[in-house]
């Protein structure tokens, strides 16, 4: 889901800026022409200033190059590229599904850092060979190829979310056949250094660590990128373990019998009178005769009845064949059920025995209360209706796109 300012967009990606990037504008700028201010005294307010700004837009034309390498790679494998964010952090590449090798995924994630590296490599020739000088543009080269190096090293650290998270997912993943494994192992290191991260840095804040060249503002980045990291290892953990919860799940195990069988030769205005008007309406009908199913009855197709003929026309006149609406084998994945539902905007499905007879339904409400019960989790009745009667699923919880993900897993 996108989120954040449209600025425009680069071979037809949408690129983003939240505004939380703003905020680190200002101070990638104010902590550069501070440093400058002082080192560089000849330059005066103005000019230090100036760099400064020029060299944090520098700085975030970096981030954007290296998301653009990710971005570019994820295109010429045929995968869609959502948008490019910028943010506190740096920034992110959404992209539409995982690549379908661990060999692709690992030409996807170090791309960034091969673009980086590259930067680094360009800049340090320049300042080889321009004139080493205190000029602003000399120091901001100088500076800039260090911080690419910097950017470049910091996103290879084997940890989920960073791109060396990736690479070891990739690599594990390689080697077991196991994509999921590959999550795990890089999610749990991203929690275990995020951690020393977030200890060490708190511990430099309050001055319990003291080393030559380290202030509290450098133990304050720590600790935040430590608990940025440990967030978002802790969510791809979290949605993994959602996942394989879903892939175990199968229709048999979230289906219901809330439904009613009804004959197919009941007239419509008993239908109407008795199931319609009733306080026990139940949320689907199906009719049959003769020991046979004959498909689902919808109460909208009253309408097209007169009413004059509800008398003698019956059920088996506007009843929709079971080979005409959305059903399922007790055996499908909870995965595939949660697609039809999405892509289809389906409120419900209609599960089926191997003898083609009506097992039972599935809607939203027994998706999450069947998934909830794989993974031991409690969920009360009164939610559980909730989703029932309003035919979607709680805010945040993104099944559909969980899904998705999950069904690449496998």
């Amino acid at each position: 889901m996108q989120s954040g300012w449209r600025v425009g967009s680069l071979f037809g990606i949408p690129l983003l800026i939240d505004p939380s990037w703003f905020f680190i504008l200002v101070i990638v700028t104010l902590g550069n022409a501070l440093r400058w201010q002082v080192r560089y005294p000849d330059w005066g307010t103005p000019v230090a200033w100036g760099t400064g700004f020029a060299m944090a837009l520098a700085l975030f034309a970096s981030v954007l190059l290296h998301e653009l390498g990710h971005s570019l790679v994820a295109k010429f494998q045929g995968i869609q590229v959502q948008s490019i964010t910028l943010f506190f952090f740096g920034g992110i590449a959404s992209i539409a599904q995982e690549p379908k090798t661990p060999g692709k995924a690992f030409q996807v994630a170090i791309a960034g850092p091969a673009v980086s590296f590259a930067i680094f490599l360009l800049l340090t020739l320049v300042t080889v060979f321009a004139p080493n000088t205190e000029m602003p543009l000399s120091v901001m080269v100088r500076d800039l190829a260090a911080l690419n190096l910097l950017l470049t090293l910091f996103n290879m650290i084997p940890a989920l979310p960073l791109d060396g998270g990736q690479v070891l997912k990739t690599i594990v993943w390689k080697l077991t056949g196991s994509q999921i494994k590959g999550i795990r192992t890089a999610a749990k290191i991203g929690r275990f250094l995020g951690t020393i991260a977030i200890v060490w840095g708190t511990a430099v804040v309050f001055g319990l660590v003291r080393m030559p060249g380290l202030g509290a503002g450098t133990g304050l980045w720590a600790a935040l990128i430590g608990w940025f990291v440990v967030q978002n290892a802790s969510a791809y953990d979290r949605i993994t373990e959602l996942q394989e919860a879903m892939l175990k799940v199968k229709a048999e195990d979230a289906m219901t019998r809330d439904f009613r069988v009804l004959d197919a030769g009941m007239p419509l205005r008993k239908f109407a009178d008795d199931y319609l008007i009733s306080d026990v309406r139940a949320p689907i009908y199906y009719a049959a005769s003769n020991g046979r199913y004959r498909g689902v009855v919808n109460a909208e197709d009253l309408q097209r009845i007169e009413r004059s003929e509800w008398e003698t026309r019956t059920l088996l006149d506007i009843v929709h064949p079971l080979t005409e609406v959305a059903t399922v084998q007790e055996s499908t994945s909870i995965v595939e059920i949660i697609q039809m539902l999405e892509n289809q905007s389906l409120a419900r499905v209609t599960v089926l025995s191997p003898a083609g007879a009506v097992s039972g339904v599935i809607d939203r409400g027994d998706i999450v209360k069947a998934i909830a019960l794989k993974m031991n989790l409690r969920i009360s009745d009164a939610a559980i209706k909730q989703i029932k009667e309003e035919g979607a699923y709680p805010p945040g919880l993104q099944l559909g796109a969980i899904a998705q993900a999950a069904a690449e897993l496998r």
